[in-house]
C-alpha cells in the first residue's frame, strides 16, 4: 500500500537529520526552476497568488536555488497543518522506515518525493497556471509520470493500492491515469451535522480539521507499521471511528464521535 500526501505551501530548513537522495524527477524540476526564472515579479507574484511579502522570501528562494549541497528532508521540511499532526520530528526509527517504504508527497515542483528525499522550500501549488515547456498546466507537464513512479512501473514490485490522503488538487494528478488494476481508497473524515428539522442529518468534511486528521492517520498508521488497507480502519484519533456503514471498498468514511 502506497499512501499519498499533499505537501504544504509553507517551508523552512531542517538539517537536523540527513536527507537520503535526491528527489527522482529533478531533471523536470530543473526545467520548471529555468520557467519560474524567466517570469518578471509580476508574473511570479500573480502565479503563487501571494502577497509581497512572501512573494520577496521565494524570489530569493528562486535566485539560490541549488540542488546540490545543503538540502532538507522532505518531511521535516514542510510545515502546513498536516505536518504539525503528523509530527514526524518525534518519529521513531522504525516508524520513519516505515514511510520512507509507503509514504509519498505529492509535489507541483518536485513531482513526487520520499520522505526522506533531499529538497530546498519552494512555492508552487499543483493547480498553478504554470505554461511549462508549452503546456497548459502542471497536471499535463507531470502527465503520467508521478502515477507510474508510485505504483512502481518499471522498478518490479509494482504496488496498485493507493491511499489517498491527498487534497484533491493534488490526488488529481493520480487519480486521471488509475487503471482497472488499481485500487484508490479516499479517507473521508467528517461530522455529522443535522439539518434545520434536527431530524435529517448529513456528513460534513471541514478543510483544517480534515488536515489534522490526515496527519493523524500517517502517524497512525507509521506506528503500527500498517500491512494494507485493513489496518486503516482501526484509525480512532482525534474523537475520529471508522463508520462501515456509510463506507465503500474506495471510500473509508471516519466520523467525529
Amino acid at each position: 500500500m502506497k499512501i499519498i500526501i499533499s505537501p504544504a505551501k509553507k517551508m523552512k530548513m531542517e538539517q537536523v537529520m540527513e536527507w537520503k537522495d535526491k528527489p527522482e524527477f529533478l531533471e523536470e524540476t530543473g526545467v520548471i526552476l529555468k520557467y519560474l526564472r524567466s517570469l518578471s515579479p509580476d508574473e511570479l507574484k500573480a502565479l503563487w497568488g501571494c502577497n509581497s511579502k512572501i512573494a520577496e522570501v521565494n524570489f530569493q528562494r528562486l535566485d539560490s536555488m541549488r540542488f546540490d549541497g545543503d538540502l532538507s528532508p522532505a518531511i521535516l521540511s514542510y510545515e502546513g497543518i498536516q505536518y504539525q499532526y503528523m509530527a514526524p520530528g518525534v518519529f521513531e526509527s522504525e516508524s520513519y522506515e516505515w514511510i520512507q517504504e509507503n509514504l509519498r508527497i505529492l509535489s507541483g515542483f518536485y513531482g513526487i518525493l520520499k520522505p526522506m528525499d533531499g529538497v530546498m522550500p519552494y512555492r508552487l501549488e499543483m493547480q498553478a497556471k504554470a505554461k511549462v515547456g508549452g503546456t497548459r498546466d502542471l497536471y499535463e507537464f507531470w502527465g503520467d509520470k508521478l502515477y507510474r513512479a508510485l505504483v512502481g512501473y518499471g522498478a518490479g514490485g509494482e504496488d496498485h493500492v493507493i491511499l489517498n490522503l491527498a487534497s484533491k488538487e493534488y490526488s488529481k494528478v493520480i487519480e486521471k491515469h488509475l487503471t482497472e488494476n488499481d485500487l484508490f481508497i479516499t479517507c473521508i473524515f467528517a461530522e455529522e451535522v443535522k439539518g434545520k428539522d434536527g431530524k435529517e442529518s448529513r456528513l460534513v468534511q471541514k478543510g483544517t480539521l480534515a488536515k489534522m486528521a490526515r496527519g493523524e492517520m500517517v502517524r497512525y498508521l507509521a506506528e503500527i507499521r500498517a500491512a494494507g488497507q485493513e489496518d486503516v480502519k482501526g484509525f480512532d484519533r482525534l474523537g475520529y471511528r471508522f463508520r462501515a456503514e456509510k463506507s465503500t471498498e474506495t471510500e473509508y468514511v471516519f466520523v467525529k464521535e
